[in-house]
Formats: C-alpha cells, structure tokens, sequence
C-alpha cells in the first residue's frame, strides 16, 4: 500500500468548538517539514518520558524504566541522577515527567511524576515530588501529592504536570484503568486534573474543598498525557488518551465534568461499544478529538520565532504513527485544522519548546531530537 493511500486512511474526524465535524485528511509531511533538520541530541534511551532544560547544553531527561539523566549534549557527559524515591517500573508505570519551577533559577526546585508503591494498598498510585539538584543528586525532596489507594493494575498514570502564569501546579492522573469508578467519583483518586500551590497546599478556591480530594479541579478524564499553557489566555490545555477511537484535547476549567467514560467518541478496543452517547449535559464536548486514535504523548504550544510558520499553533506527539501533529488554532483559540510533520520520526513520547526557543522531541527507542531552521 503506497504512503499517500496510508495517509488518506489515516485521515481524521475532527469537532470544532462550534460542534462542525470536518474530515481533515493527512498532509505529506515532506511539504510541511522542508524547512528544518531533525538532529538527535542526546541518543541510547529507551523511553524518555520528559526533558527540561537547565541551561543550554544542560538537560534533565527522566527514562520510564526509573532513571534521571543530567545530559551536556556539548561535552556528551551523562550522569545519572542519584536521590529518587522508590520507583515503580511496570508497563506504563515508571519516573514519567519533570518540570520546572517558575521561579527555578532563584529557587531550583524541580517537579517529578512516578508510579510510587508508597502508602494504602497492594500496587502503586502517582505521586508528584519535588526536589533540589545538588551536583547528581535530589536533596530536600517534599512529596507533593500521593493518589490513593494503590491499584495493582499497571497502566492510565497520566502523569503531566504545568504550571500556570499564577503559579498555581496543575497535574493530571489518569483512571487506572478503572473507568467504571475512578473518573465519576470525587472522592476518589484517578480520572481527574488536580490543582495545587507549589508546595502541595490545596488553593482555597479549588471546586471540591468539602470532598475527600479537595486538590481535584476538573474530572472525567481517561488519561491526561499531555498539558500546556496557552500562552495568550493562559488556560491549561490538556490531550487524553481514548480508548480506540476517542483521543481527545480539552481545555481545562473550573470544576468541569469531561465526561470519561459516559460520553465518548471511541469504542473499546474489540470494536463493541460501552456508550451511545457522544454528548450529555453538564458534561464537555472536548475542543477536537481524533478518530482513529492517534495515542497523543506530550504537547507544546510554539511561540518561539524560529518557527515562523507553526507560532500560535499546538504540536501533539502520535506514538501510535510516529509523527507529530500541528494543530492550528484561530484567533477564536478553536482548533480548526491540523497537518502532519515529520512522518517516520518515530514513537514521540514528548514534544517540547524549550527555554532556548527550539524544540525538542522524545522518542522511544532513540533518544532527544532538536528541530532546527535550515
């Protein structure tokens, strides 16, 4: 079967905010991607969930098997971090994301996800801690959250955290693959975004502070892999994994109720169906969802000026077809159309605009790779 046929049959559904469903077919990704070079930058990881930037040459790059990296991509030295906390590594379970403060270069602390078997019950939750580097080694660690109970299923860890331009720390748990339970119930752990101060106290305003999680913000979600700051409005944006089918971008509010798993665009995986409904009241339509799913890992929104051509726009990593997806978003902050890019570059795990305005793309199996302007 020929590339252009595979790509048409990849071709994707697509709901606007209005609640227009286009089809919107692959573009070739050599047209779109002409004008840049991909060079890996750091190579021989084999899933690298997260990178952040410590200065230039500098990198921190969190490997799912449980390993920290401090990375001079100048000199090639690589160190392993010392210091973590007990890690869980199963499936999708592992050290996942890392981000840093806003204020880090003043106050060097350093944000992490993992699967933690820390606390009540057999298995492991996600837990979010933070940290100081001193030479190779976390010191001063503070758990910030801990979901509970532990589940002994190993998968839907969501796991991506973002600061917003208040400072708030906003983080996403996915439902452990209880969907039947986790993503409805507020008081319980999983299927939910939650919000906190940066030192783990829950903000007074949050929606839920007479339940039993009063750090949840927003609920019904499946598993929340990537997260970004609008850099207009400020909003939290957010793609999560559907089922087959179903893989959503929703922008997160105040209390909201997604929907997971009483509304969906997808299916189960042997084709049957576990909804008819698509739509409910009291319940989100998402922004714009995929159909086929695409496995959505790790988002950035492009503001450098590097890029002329994508700024203002979303960039989605796709495990599942080993590219990257330009969302193009209007003045109106909708989603109205979406290209391929760098067909073939393989699982992106994680797609990043750095603080030295380049981005940087995780890839299973391989390594760090920086898109540079020819």
């Amino acid at each position: 079967m020929s590339q252009t046929i595979k790509r048409l049959m990849h071709g994707l559904l697509m709901l606007t905010a209005v609640g227009q469903v286009l089809f919107v077919p692959a573009i070739a990704a050599d047209k779109a991607t002409s004008k840049y070079q991909v060079e890996t930058i750091i190579d021989d990881l084999n899933v690298p969930w997260s990178m952040v930037q410590l200065s230039d040459s500098i990198f921190l790059v969190t490997e799912r098997s449980g390993q920290m990296y401090r990375i001079d991509v100048k000199t090639g030295q690589r160190k392993e971090v010392s210091g973590l906390p007990k890690i869980t590594s199963r499936n999708q379970g592992g050290l996942l994301d890392i981000e840093l403060h806003p204020d880090y270069n003043n106050n060097g602390w350093i944000y992490f996800s993992f699967a933690s078997p820390e606390g009540e019950g057999r298995g492991d939750n996600t837990a979010i801690v933070r940290a100081k580097l001193k030479d190779h080694q976390l010191v001063e660690k503070q758990v910030v959250y801990k979901a509970t109970p532990n589940s002994t299923r190993s998968h839907h860890y969501g796991s991506r955290i973002e600061f917003d331009r208040q400072g708030y720390l906003f983080f996403s748990i996915g439902d452990r693959g209880n969907r039947s339970t986790n993503p409805q119930n507020l008081s319980l752990d999983g299927g939910k975004i939650y919000r906190l101060h940066d030192d783990g106290e829950v903000p007074k305003d949050n929606p839920f502070l007479s339940g039993d999680k009063p750090a949840i913000y927003s609920y019904g979600h499946r598993n929340p892999q990537g997260m970004a700051l609008h850099p207009e409005t400020g909003d939290i944006w957010i793609h999560e994994h559907g089922p087959k089918g179903g893989d959503e971008i929703n922008i997160v509010k105040r209390g909201r109720n997604y929907g997971w798993p009483v509304i969906s665009y997808g299916v189960n995986y042997d084709g049957s169906a576990f909804t008819e409904l698509t739509k409910k009241q009291g319940m989100e339509q998402p922004e714009h969802y995929w159909v086929p799913s695409i496995a959505p890992s790790g988002m950035t929104f492009v503001t450098s000026d590097k890029y002329p051509d994508w700024q203002g726009h979303l960039l989605v990593g796709s495990l599942k077809f080993g590219y990257l997806v330009l969302v193009k978003i209007n003045d109106d902050n909708q989603v109205y159309d979406q290209e391929v890019l760098f067909e073939g570059i393989g699982r992106v795990r994680n797609v990043q605009q750095l603080n030295d305005g380049y981005i940087y793309v995780a890839v299973d199996g391989q390594g760090v790779k920086k898109l540079k302007p020819l």
